[in-house]
């Protein structure tokens, strides 16, 4: 694709592909690794092996630059090089929230200085205050809205003030990530929404209740928002962590089904180890493709209740990546011979009839929406 850094050659359509196309391949890179080798490293061979459980750390930290590497992406997108392509990254990591003031250690450490605690613990409460702790990815949401309203803010000022460029763009830069600090918690009630709809499907009765929330993170899975975090937020449990986790994998093999004739393996591959949120472009821009995710993940919501397949608040929205929903289905009583055929195969064979039902059929789609173009 031809990166034009001109407002004039840009279209709407273009400008939201090339943001999307950012955060869908940085999702690749800073989510991939600790995708594939999350469980692997959690058995205790590797727990207690020193290489591998700094390599497991290093995963995590990984992940924690995501928001960073979609800034990177999302500015290389826009043909956008050195100081313009640093600047995106901070303020893209700044306005993801990734890192931020510990809650509640301000109270802890006035508590510990009440009751006379040791120095050792105060001062240990005290780098609590004043530091910075980063968890998680961020807010996706938030990092997208900001490094598109920072692209804009760039283009506009190309060509002005080139002789204080050095000083000037690292304050507008600045200007930006507090922007981004504003934006979030509004941002984040987007989130706080969904979870609270998933909290209502929770009342309801078992397989009505396990569709919806199978449906529901089917579709989240494709949109640049957490799975996992509204899944450990809001503490689903059981059938509920069951279906969401069911959600996520059966949008995994539907895309495999899709993708695997029109992609390189290495796509196709990215896609079955968890990398689903790199087809985002392809399903903002077609959105007849959440037909077969949606209809197929209608019918392995029944297979929940059906089979019991249940799981943890840990589990609710990894799916099949690090097969994190099959194992906690089996730690719940499920047999691995009926877990694979809920986890694989049916999915599998629903996904091909649908396939074939919307492809060839009903004509709706050609497989080609699904080509992923980097």
């Amino acid at each position: 694709m031809t990166k034009e850094n001109t407002t004039a050659s840009l279209t709407p359509k273009s400008f939201l592909h090339k943001v999307l196309n950012g955060t869908a391949i940085g999702v690749i890179v800073a989510l991939l690794p600790n995708c594939i080798f999350a469980i692997i490293f959690s058995l205790d061979f590797f727990k207690n092996n020193a290489f591998f459980a700094t390599w497991n750390v290093a995963n995590v930290l990984f992940q924690a630059t995501l928001s960073a590497v979609i800034g990177t992406l999302v500015a290389l997108e826009f043909n956008f090089k050195g100081m313009k392509a640093a600047l995106l990254a901070a303020i893209a990591f700044v306005s993801s929230g990734a890192s931020s003031k510990l809650a509640g250690a301000t109270e802890l450490l006035g508590y510990l200085q009440k009751q006379k605690a040791p120095a050792e613990i105060t001062a240990t409460a005290n780098k609590m205050v004043t530091g910075f702790y980063t968890t998680g990815t961020g807010d996706i949401i938030n990092v997208m809205l900001i490094c598109a309203l920072s692209v804009l803010v760039l283009l506009w000022l190309e060509g002005k003030f080139e002789s204080f460029n050095f000083v000037l763009l690292p304050i507008v830069g600045s200007l930006l990530a507090t922007v981004g600090l504003f934006t979030l918690p509004y941002v984040k009630m987007i989130s706080s929404l969904i979870g609270q709809g998933i909290i209502y499907f929770t009342d309801l009765q078992p397989y009505l209740m396990s569709v919806l929330i199978c449906v529901t993170f089917a579709i989240l899975i494709v949109a640049p928002i957490s799975t996992v975090a509204i899944g450990l937020a809001i503490g689903l449990n059981g059938l509920a962590a069951g279906a969401s986790a069911m959600g996520v994998g059966t949008t995994c093999i539907v895309l495999v089904v899709h993708s695997f004739f029109v992609n390189k393996p290495g796509v196709t591959a990215a896609v079955a180890l968890g990398s689903m949120k790199m087809m985002m472009t392809n399903v903002f821009e077609h959105p007849i493709s959440y037909v077969p995710i949606i209809a197929t993940s209608a019918v392995t919501g029944l297979l929940v209740p059906l089979f019991t397949i249940t799981g943890t608040p840990a589990s609710a929205g990894f799916g099949l990546v690090g097969l994190t929903g099959l194992f906690a289905s089996v730690t719940g009583g499920l047999s691995m011979g009926l877990a694979i055929l809920a986890w694989l195969v049916i999915p599998t064979v629903v996904a091909i009839l649908f396939r074939l039902l919307f492809e060839k059929v009903l004509n709706l789609y050609t497989a080609d929406i699904f080509k992923f173009e980097p």
